[in-house]
């Protein structure tokens, strides 16, 4: 049976004897740094299931050793509790801060110690819990409902296809024209599921990571860019909205990668296109207040139901109709999605055959009124 493995940081010979004694008798396998140099080295190298750790150490005091070890990703999300003979409030609110799962004051008692450490490791199994329980209802969905929606474009195909080869001989060229087109919408459509599909798996398995959320939460675009705006003018083309589209962007930096910023926001007024008539507006606008990027989309549509709406909210969007409508609900999954791994929301206020408003929120980096 594999032992928990604790990482002890302590520059007081006596306390780090005595401690590491107590978790030895307690069957944990104990290591030991004299101070948070060799702590950190220990950390990185041991891959242990929690640190321990003295505030106020020679060298690199305990803050530093924290600040350290939650910037690299091998050890950032390993459980961490300090020990500290300080026990103000600002204190301990620093080392929380910082990203501290426990503050221990000495002097401690063998059952507090015990116990401090008893509840952390059973809340970091619970967290583990539920992240196997995220990717095993991830893949879940994948093996289920991908065939199924990948099914009627790929038959579609199929089908075409073969009457192409045993009717050739007799099929006019404008049919041939027809029947080639029909082929390729169904192959659009069906690399878009898939790649929707990849997405959101990808997104997934990143919200079961907190390096990884917080190494996403540091890339940044502009908006508008050329990019995106060519990006939204080829959407409007492919659908014969272009008089529909009304844009009316503010300039901001904003923090989410550029390509993610152009999925989210194709996303959005994809289904916007999609689910209002041709020759009914298309609004997209943004503004900024109060340090954050506030973006709508707005369409007078057929909108979405209560039903449809509670099944979006509950992460339910492989099953039954919103797929009905060629992949609405992944989509808009996707973008709420994105939105949330990066520390913004998505509303959607809809009114079931007259309009619907997707409204996004998120932190922004910089703003300003373009010219």
């Amino acid at each position: 049976m594999v032992r928990t493995k604790i990482l002890l940081i302590e520059d007081e010979p006596s306390v780090r004897e005595n401690i590491l004694e107590l978790l030895e008798a307690e069957d944990f396998e104990a290591i030991a740094g004299s101070n948070g140099r060799i702590g950190i080295e220990l950390a990185q190298h041991e891959s242990p299931d929690l640190i321990i750790c003295d505030v106020m150490m020679p060298e690199l005091d305990g803050y530093q050793v924290l600040q350290t070890l939650r910037k690299h990703p091998d050890t950032a999300t390993i459980p961490f509790m300090f020990l500290t003979a300080r026990a103000e409030k600002t204190d301990q609110r620093q080392g929380m801060e910082l990203g501290a799962d426990d503050y221990l004051t000495k002097p401690f008692t063998r059952v507090e110690l015990l116990g401090a450490i008893t509840t952390r490791l059973e809340k970091q199994a619970a967290l583990d819990l539920q992240k196997d329980k995220k990717l095993d209802d991830l893949r879940s969905h994948i093996t289920l409902y991908l065939p199924y929606e990948m099914d009627k474009p790929l038959n579609r195909i199929l089908d075409i296809s073969q009457l192409i080869m045993e009717k050739w001989e007799s099929l006019e060229r404008y049919q041939i024209k027809t029947m080639a087109e029909d082929i390729h919408q169904s192959g659009e459509r069906l690399l878009r599921l898939i790649q929707n599909f990849l997405l959101y798996a990808e997104l997934e398995i990143i919200a079961t990571d907190s390096n990884k959320i917080e190494n996403l939460r540091k890339t940044t675009s502009k908006l508008p860019n050329p990019v995106l705006a060519n990006l939204i003018q080829n959407l409007a083309q492919k659908t014969g909205r272009v008089a529909d589209l009304q844009l009316d962007w503010r300039e901001a930096t904003i923090a989410m990668s550029q390509n993610r910023l152009n999925k989210m926001l194709e996303e959005l007024i994809n289904n916007a296109f999609k689910f209002s008539q041709e020759g009914t507006p298309v609004w997209v606008n943004s503004y900024s207040e109060n340090n954050t990027f506030i973006l709508s989309v707005h369409d007078k549509g057929q909108g979405i139901s209560e039903a449809e709406m509670a099944e979006l909210e509950a992460d339910l969007q492989f099953k039954g109709n919103l797929y009905e409508q060629q992949g609405s609900g992944l989509g808009l999954v996707i973008a709420k999605r994105l939105v949330e791994l990066h520390g913004g929301k998505l509303t959607i206020h809809s009114t079931l055959g007259e309009q619907t408003t997707v409204q996004v929120i998120l932190p922004l980096i910089s703003k300003g009124l373009l010219p």
